[in-house]
C-alpha cells in the first residue's frame, strides 16, 4: 500500500508540473519537451515549434496513388481527436472499398471525385468537385474514384479519433472490404470452409476473387491491356448490385438474418460474380445517387469576412448538418500579401490547419504571457492551436496566404478578437481595463484606437520577408522578435510589433 501511495504522489506532482509549465503562474517552458519541439521555430523570433506537426508517414502507396497522415500531436501525454490525411489519387483510379473505425470528412482541395458508401442500410452516391466537404462516418464501407479525366485528385481529410480502437500508431485503422493478396479483405481471415458457406459458393469460385488483386488501396480501373479490371466492372454495377456486395461484406445484413431466411437472396455471391465478370451495366450520369445527406462546397460560400486584406469563411452544423454528428466545424482563410488575421482566441475549440497556398507565419502564445510558437510554414504544411491559446496568422510579404482546416466544435465558435476595431479590448474598454495595464483611460483608448481596421489587418512590419542568406535570416530574426506583451514606462505603453 505504502508503495501504491508513493507511486500515485509521484504521478500526480509530475502532472501538476507538465500542467505549471504551460499556464500562466510564472513557469517558462524552456528547452525541448514531449510535444515536437526542436528549438527555435524557423526563420527566428522566440518560442519553439511545438504545435507545428511534423509527425507523419505514408500509411498507403501505390502505382495509382496513395496517402499520407500527419499525426495531429498528442504523443505520450494525451490521446489527439484529430489526425489530418491527404489522399492523392491519378486520373482514372479506384480508392477500393474499406471502412474505418474514424469518422472522415473529405475536402476536395483538387480534382472531381465521386463517393459511394453506406447511409442508413443503402448506397450513396455523391459527385464532388473541387472545394467540396462530405462526410464518411466510422464503419461506413466507402470507395472514391477519381473521374475527372487527365487530373489529380487531392483530397484533404480530418481523420475523428473519437472511435478508433487505437491499436495502430496513428490510431486509426482501415478494414478492406475489397482485396486479395493486397491489401488483404478482411474476408480472409475466415476459414475457407466458413466462407464458401457463408458465401454459399465453391471452394475454387471463392479463391478465384480472394486471390486477384495485387495492386494496392488505390488501383487503376483498367490494366495495361485496357481491358476493364475487376474494379471497373465493380462501379459499372448497378446500385443495387453494389449495395449488395458491400452489405454482405461488413455483415449490414445480420439484423435482417431471419427475415433473409424466408425469401431468395436477390443477389447472391454467384450472382454477383456473374455480374461482375459478364456484361457490363452502364452507368448514368447522374451525379447523386441514393438517399443520403448532399455534399457542401466551401468555395462557393459567401465570405462570413471580407476586407481589402482578405477573407474568411467557416461553416458549422446550422450550415451543413453532418458535421453535428461529429462535433467538427471547417473553416478557410484567405490573406493578401503582408497581411495578418488579429490576434485571437477559439473559446469553444482547439483547431487544425493546413497551407493550402503560399506561406506565412503562425504565432501562439501560452497563457502565463510567453510565446509558444512563432513558426514560419509553408505550403502543405499542418499546423495546430489549443483551445484558449492566443494566436495570430501572418502572411508573407510574397503573395497570398490561404489555409484551411477544422475545428473540434461544430458549434458557431464565435472567435474573440484581441487586437482591432471589434476586439475585446474595445469592448471592455473603460477604467477597469485602464487600471489592469497601470495607464489612464485616455492612453489606452489611444492604443486600442489607433487601428482602424478589425479581423484582418495591414501589417507589413510584422509579415516575413523571404530569406535566402544567413545575414537576412539574422535580420528577419531580430524584426520578427515580438516583445513580452506591454510595457510601462512613465505610464506611456509601447507595444513591439516592428
Amino acid at each position: 500500500m505504502g508503495k501504491k501511495s508513493l507511486f500515485l504522489l509521484f504521478l500526480v506532482l509530475g502532472c501538476a508540473l507538465f500542467m505549471n509549465r504551460a499556464s500562466g503562474f510564472g513557469v517558462e517552458m524552456e528547452g525541448g519537451g514531449d510535444m515536437g519541439g526542436e528549438g527555435e521555430a524557423e526563420g527566428g523570433g522566440e518560442g519553439h515549434d511545438w504545435f507545428l506537426l511534423k509527425d507523419s508517414m505514408h500509411v498507403i502507396k501505390s502505382d495509382a496513388g496513395d496517402m499520407r497522415v500527419v499525426r495531429g500531436g498528442g504523443k505520450r501525454l494525451w490521446r489527439s481527436p484529430m489526425h489530418i490525411g491527404f489522399i492523392t489519387m491519378e486520373p482514372n483510379s479506384l480508392f477500393i472499398p474499406q471502412y474505418l473505425d474514424s469518422t472522415l470528412i473529405l475536402f476536395i482541395r483538387r480534382g472531381e471525385a465521386r463517393i459511394g458508401h453506406i447511409y442508413k442500410d443503402q448506397l450513396a452516391e455523391r459527385q464532388l468537385k473541387g472545394g467540396d466537404i462530405y462526410r464518411i462516418p466510422a464503419g461506413s464501407a466507402f470507395y472514391i474514384v477519381n473521374t475527372a479525366e487527365g487530373q489529380r485528385l487531392h483530397i484533404v481529410c480530418s481523420i475523428d479519433t473519437s472511435e478508433s480502437i487505437g491499436w495502430q500508431w496513428l490510431g486509426f485503422q482501415s478494414f478492406f472490404v475489397g482485396g486479395g493478396t493486397y491489401p488483404t479483405s478482411v474476408l480472409a481471415g475466415f476459414d475457407p470452409y466458413t466462407l464458401s458457406t457463408a458465401f454459399n459458393v465453391t471452394m475454387e469460385e471463392l479463391g478465384e476473387i480472394m486471390t486477384r488483386q495485387t495492386k494496392g488501396p488505390i488501383v487503376y480501373m483498367s490494366n495495361d491491356t485496357h481491358s476493364p479490371s475487376i474494379w471497373s466492372r465493380f462501379l459499372n454495377l448497378e446500385s443495387h448490385q453494389r449495395l449488395a456486395h458491400l452489405k454482405r461484406t461488413v455483415h449490414f445484413e445480420e439484423n435482417q438474418a431471419n427475415e433473409n431466411q424466408k425469401k431468395e437472396t436477390k443477389w447472391s455471391w454467384r450472382k454477383l460474380l456473374i455480374s461482375v465478370f459478364g456484361d457490363e451495366n452502364k452507368r448514368s450520369g447522374d451525379e447523386k445517387r441514393g438517399k443520403g445527406p448532399d455534399s457542401y462546397n466551401l468555395y462557393d460560400r459567401k465570405a462570413d469576412f471580407q476586407n481589402d486584406y482578405g477573407w474568411t469563411k467557416a461553416v458549422d452544423e446550422s450550415d451543413y448538418s453532418p458535421l453535428a454528428d461529429s462535433d467538427i466545424g471547417v473553416y478557410i482563410v484567405n490573406l493578401t500579401a503582408g497581411s495578418m488575421l488579429a490576434p485571437h482566441i477559439n473559446p469553444r475549440a482547439a483547431e487544425w490547419g493546413i497551407v493550402l497556398r503560399g506561406s506565412g507565419r503562425i504565432q501562439i502564445v501560452f497563457p502565463n504571457g510567453t510565446l509558444a510558437m512563432n513558426a514560419r510554414v509553408n505550403e502543405g504544411e499542418v499546423f495546430m492551436i489549443p483551445r484558449y491559446f492566443p494566436f495570430c496568422q501572418i502572411a508573407s510579404r510574397t503573395g497570398p496566404f490561404e489555409f484551411f482546416g477544422y475545428t473540434t466544435s461544430a458549434r458557431n465558435n464565435h472567435p474573440q478578437f484581441l487586437v482591432g476595431q471589434d476586439s475585446l479590448l474595445q469592448t471592455m474598454r473603460g477604467p477597469e481595463m485602464a487600471t489592469a495595464f497601470g495607464v489612464s483611460e485616455e492612453r489606452l483608448g489611444n492604443l486600442t484606437s489607433a487601428q482602424r481596421y478589425s479581423v484582418i489587418l495591414p501589417s507589413p512590419s510584422a509579415a516575413p520577408p523571404v530569406i535566402k542568406t544567413k545575414k537576412n535570416k539574422k535580420e528577419a530574426k531580430m524584426m520578427m522578435m515580438v516583445p513580452s506583451l506591454v510595457e510601462n514606462l512613465d505610464n506611456v505603453m509601447i507595444m513591439g510589433l516592428d
